[in-house]
């Protein structure tokens, strides 16, 4: 069998010169995408090879993706980053920021790389500073372990101006569902990724129906902030996945999960635990290119809307419904309100759609506790209360102790 022939050093340094030409010809395409607002024309730029190249392109690319305005300027912030009002200090502290502290204490352990301990401060305090500000100036969101990756990615990547207004946008409009009171909108975002392997690859799917997805919590919520330990390639994925509607990292997952299959086919099924180890974990290397094509064509193939879990189990107050794809921005959001203000907006219909479900299955844990026929008018009566004052809003105070005191006669009747 003949030796391969190796490039002579004339051949290799033709193909550098060509690529750095392509990369040339790129910027420029990039730039010009920027310059025009063109939204169609970067999102396909993202996926292509590369994404958006360099750290200075990303700083034009990344505010027009999330939507921000162009007025955003350096009288925003300080120097350093530091929001340059001092107002956000005299709100009232966030619920959540004693774990903001801790988990500030554990950032920046893989880059920015060579820090002395003066400039790691310095980061931390920066970081500290910019989630602490956006929690306090929008209180109803909820504080998540991970948080801290997705900010420390755009604190590294945008200038001082932008991460405010950055890290609002995509809080609201892009990872919202994870700030909610509640789990259970990230757990429905994970049950699409069965459906998706079991449209595009059935026996994959049938060989880990025993594994519940919750393996993808981790990468799915912090955009994969904290499970990429380089910042060259974290800052590439986030080419894409601010490009991309928020279901992407979705379908990001399942293209990751096909991309072991063969790893995970020599893996019984009846062995839950060790599918769910090397699922927990990306693959050493990581293709991102390959990764991001494969993911982009999943989507295509199997829209979210063919999805029995799209259609059942994600609320219509989604991100993943209300972000570009799903329309209702659209039709929505040009009604005078603000975009951060839509973005409050949708969060509180979740809300009070998270409350009704909750309340319904405590009224009904409670009636089969205490079912008996001639009860049942009372309970009917009990649950209708309940509905009409759920879908007004959050229920006040004495009307939650007017229920819990109608709730005591009801058990005492029945009793």
């Amino acid at each position: 069998m003949e030796e391969p022939i190796e490039p002579s050093l004339n051949e290799k340094t033709a193909n550098y010169d060509d690529a750095a030409h392509a990369n040339d010809e790129k910027k420029k395409v990039i730039l010009e995408a920027c310059g025009q607002g063109d939204l169609d024309a970067l999102r396909a730029l993202a996926e292509s090879q590369g994404g958006f190249l360099t750290d200075n392109i990303r700083q034009q690319a990344w505010p027009i993706l999330l939507g921000l305005p162009p007025s955003h300027d350096k009288t925003e912030s300080g120097s350093d980053g530091t929001p340059s009002s001092p107002s956000w200090e005299s709100l009232p502290r966030h619920k959540d920021e004693d774990q903001v502290q801790l988990d500030v204490n554990r950032a920046f352990i893989y880059y920015p790389e060579h820090q002395t301990e003066a400039q790691l401060t310095h980061h931390k305090s920066l970081l500290s500073t910019l989630i602490t500000s956006l929690l306090r100036t929008h209180p109803y969101l909820s504080y998540f372990q991970g948080y801290h990756d997705i900010a420390q990615v755009l604190l590294l990547t945008l200038p001082p101006p932008l991460h405010l207004p950055s890290l609002t946008h995509l809080s609201l409009l892009h990872i919202r569902d994870f700030m909610l009171p509640s789990l259970a909108p990230a757990i429905a975002q994970l049950r699409l990724i069965p459906d998706i392997l079991k449209a595009a690859d059935p026996p994959l799917w049938q060989h880990l129906s025993s594994t519940e997805p919750f393996f993808a919590l981790s990468g799915t919520l912090t955009m994969y902030a904290h499970d990429i330990t380089t910042l060259g390639e974290i800052t590439r994925l986030f080419d894409v996945l601010l490009a991309r509607d928020p279901v992407f990292t979705v379908y990001l997952f399942a293209a990751i999960i096909r991309s072991r299959r063969a790893e995970l086919f020599d893996t019984p099924p009846d062995e839950p635990e060790m599918l769910h180890s090397i699922l927990s974990k990306l693959p050493v290397p990581l293709d991102l290119e390959g990764l991001i094509a494969q993911a982009v064509a999943l989507e295509r193939d199997v829209p979210p809307r063919r999805l029995p879990s799209w259609r059942r189990g994600v609320s219509r107050w989604s991100v993943l419904k209300t972000g570009r794809g799903g329309g209702q921005q659209r039709r929505e959001g040009g009604q005078g309100e603000g975009v951060e203000e839509q973005g409050r907006v949708w969060f509180e219909r979740q809300v009070r759609e998270l409350r009704w479900e909750e309340g319904k299955k405590k009224v009904g844990r409670w009636v089969w506790r205490r079912r008996r026929p001639v009860g049942m008018v009372g309970v009917a009566v009990l649950v209708g209360v309940l509905a009409v004052l759920l879908r007004r809003g959050p229920l006040p105070g004495p009307v939650v102790s007017g229920l819990g005191w109608v709730s005591g006669l009801l058990v005492r009747w029945w009793r």
